[in-house]
């Protein structure tokens, strides 16, 4: 089996665990690592026991493939050196700090016929994958992504830092053109939005309601999906999906995991009405290795991404619209003497 040489560009916290998770996948063969912060660099490359290069050049001569995991404020600059050489890309979330940046990006990407996938790992959450066979066609959701403070990604809003994932997770569910947004946040501890509040209505008629903040007492990630006939409550945190759906009970067969809930007869109907409650969710399943499997394959196979470099760049568009609606509201408010 030939394996896919790959690089890991940034090993902080999150690099780390792309090293980690590469050196599980037998498709892969970690070339090097690479940081500004050389100390850095050499600790994890004798952590994982692979090489660290203190010139980037001389890792990218070397490598087919590379995780970007460096300030986003880089990202540009960096994937770009790596798409001129025909090396395939997966950079993580956002994909860049503007959108001339991605469509750059995205345009050099298909010239050199290089891959580019953007790390929104929230895709790859159990608790999305088990929705899978599902014919999902949300009308109303409602998002919450809290988290209690910390100083790391405190140089981005909260919006680009938390809410993007849930922005992904929604357009990526929606399929439908964003019509209009509306949005409020406050600057709390940082000089950046801590918490912001928006609200998405899609020109199919669907509406989104999200709420991200980075400085609560405790931990949340969980969304809930309204449609004709369904409720979905999904939990990030938890890794599962919880599914109840109204049912004709004189023709809807049970599977072994599904339990019906007694709803009684809606006016109209000449049948009872049962709900069908079933949990869902993917054993087992480690949402980066997963990301990273999927990278590696469109390397190998060329096809098309999980997370296109449009898909990143959309989710950016309407992060960068709610982020710039909210700092306009804040330059009118006074802080507390």
């Amino acid at each position: 089996m030939n394996k896919i040489k790959i690089g890991i560009l940034g090993v902080g916290h999150l690099g780390r665990f792309h090293t980690q998770n590469y050196n599980q996948i037998p498709e892969a063969e970690i070339v090097g690592v690479y940081d500004l912060d050389q100390k850095r660099g050499k600790q994890i490359a004798d952590e994982f026991h692979v090489a660290a290069f203190e010139n980037l050049d001389s890792l990218l001569d070397k490598v087919e493939a590379v995780s970007i995991v460096v300030p986003t404020v880089n990202h540009f600059d960096i994937t770009k050196a790596c798409l001129e050489r025909g090396i395939h890309c997966l950079v993580e979330k956002p994909i860049t700090s503007t959108l001339e940046q991605a469509d750059a990006l995205i345009k050099l990407s298909k010239e050199k016929k290089a891959i580019l996938q953007v790390g929104h790992i929230e895709r790859f959450n159990p608790a999305i994958l088990a929705l899978e066979d599902l014919h999902l066609n949300p009308m109303f959701i409602e998002s919450h992504r809290l988290a209690s403070f910390n100083p790391r990604g405190t140089d981005v809003a909260v919006v680009l830092d938390l809410m993007i994932h849930d922005i992904d997770i929604i357009l990526h569910l929606v399929k439908s053109p964003v019509k209009k947004i509306d949005a409020s946040g406050v600057a709390v501890i940082s000089d950046e939005v801590d918490i912001a509040n928006a609200r998405m209505t899609f020109e199919n008629g669907g509406v989104a309601n999200v709420t991200a903040s980075r400085i609560s007492q405790k931990a949340m990630r969980k969304m809930r999906i309204f449609q004709r006939n369904a409720y979905i409550g999904i939990d990030f945190l938890q890794k599962f999906s919880e599914v109840y759906r109204l049912v004709d009970s004189e023709t809807f067969r049970l599977q072994p995991n599904q339990f019906p809930i007694e709803l009684g007869q809606i006016d109209g109907s000449n049948q009872p009405q049962k709900i069908v409650y079933e949990r869902k969710q993917v054993e087992e399943a480690n949402a980066l290795k997963m990301e990273l499997e999927t990278f590696l394959d469109s390397v190998k196979t060329r096809k098309k991404p999980a997370v296109t470099g449009e898909d990143g760049r959309e989710a950016l568009r309407v992060a960068i619209e709610i982020t710039e609606m909210i700092r306009q509201q804040l330059n009118s408010f006074t802080p507390l003497k």
